[in-house]
């Protein structure tokens, strides 16, 4: 089992969903975790069940200067930081036609810009510690093209190619840069329209290999992984955690070509 004691990894978009659950995964393996997001209460709710002397830093980042300013106050609280889960982000449901500029606008200033700025004023606390382990959140939108969500695509396509330009930059500092690309995930996005609209779940199921929607639980894993030793050899991946969703057909009902069937 990894062992992550001593170590402090700081999550972005923590009060719920897959930063929750990575905040407590992370916790488990004896990291003291900096949470960040917008929702004080939500984020004191999760850090009030972790162990190991947790640090809530609300932030707002869609703000210019945001990203740079949260690595600040971090800097304030602890004496540096070993593992950087940049999971704050935003969907953008929208036919292109319908964005506005100002949307744009924001989903890349979330999405991305607040994740490099971020990641580059922690990078010199990693350095001084020997490396460390980025960790990116990103998304099947920006592999499959899914309809509806160019910008938001666009912002996780970004994402993953900053995390192969970011390795190559940070390799030698002993820095490793992964991310990881959620399929369907079952978190607060999701719950109203899985409780309201027939038939969705199911629907959505029948596209994944596995046939289930996965959970905060399993990326938390995935993230465990890149933040400990266990992948101290890998950098520069985009790994997809999908259940198949993206690269593996499926369908709601079995297909069997004619000349199979007895």
């Amino acid at each position: 089992m990894a062992d992550l004691a001593g170590k402090t990894a700081v999550v972005t978009g923590a009060s719920r969903g897959i930063g929750e659950a990575s905040a407590r995964a992370l916790d488990e393996l004896g990291a003291q975790v900096v949470l960040s997001g917008r929702t004080v209460s939500d984020l004191e709710r999760v850090a009030s069940d972790l162990s190991n002397s947790p640090v809530v830093i609300p932030a707002d980042l869609s703000e210019t200067g945001s990203g740079t300013k949260l690595a600040e106050l971090i800097l304030e609280q602890v004496e540096g930081v070993d593992i950087l889960v940049n999971n704050a982000g935003i969907p953008m449901r929208r036919m292109p036609e319908k964005l506005t500029e100002e949307e744009i606008d924001l989903v890349f200033a979330i999405n991305v810009r607040s994740l490099l700025t971020l990641s580059i004023a922690l990078a010199s606390s990693m350095k001084a510690r020997g490396g460390g382990s980025i960790i990116n959140v990103s998304s099947v939108a920006g592999i499959r093209g899914p309809g509806a969500r160019v910008a938001y695509a666009g912002t996780k396509g970004a994402v993953d190619a900053m995390t192969r330009a970011l390795a190559s930059d940070w390799g030698p500092d002993g820095i490793r840069v992964n991310s990881i690309a959620p399929g369907l995930i079952a978190t607060a996005i999701w719950e109203e329209s899985r409780n309201t609209v027939p038939g969705l779940i199911e629907d959505m199921e029948g596209q994944i290999a596995l046939k289930r929607w996965g959970f905060g639980d399993d990326i938390a894993d995935v993230v465990a992984f890149f933040a400990s030793d266990s992948s101290r050899y890998v950098t520069g991946e985009t790994l997809v955690v999908d259940g198949g969703l993206a690269r593996v057909s499926a369908s709601a009902q079995p297909q069997v070509l004619p000349e199979l069937i007895e």
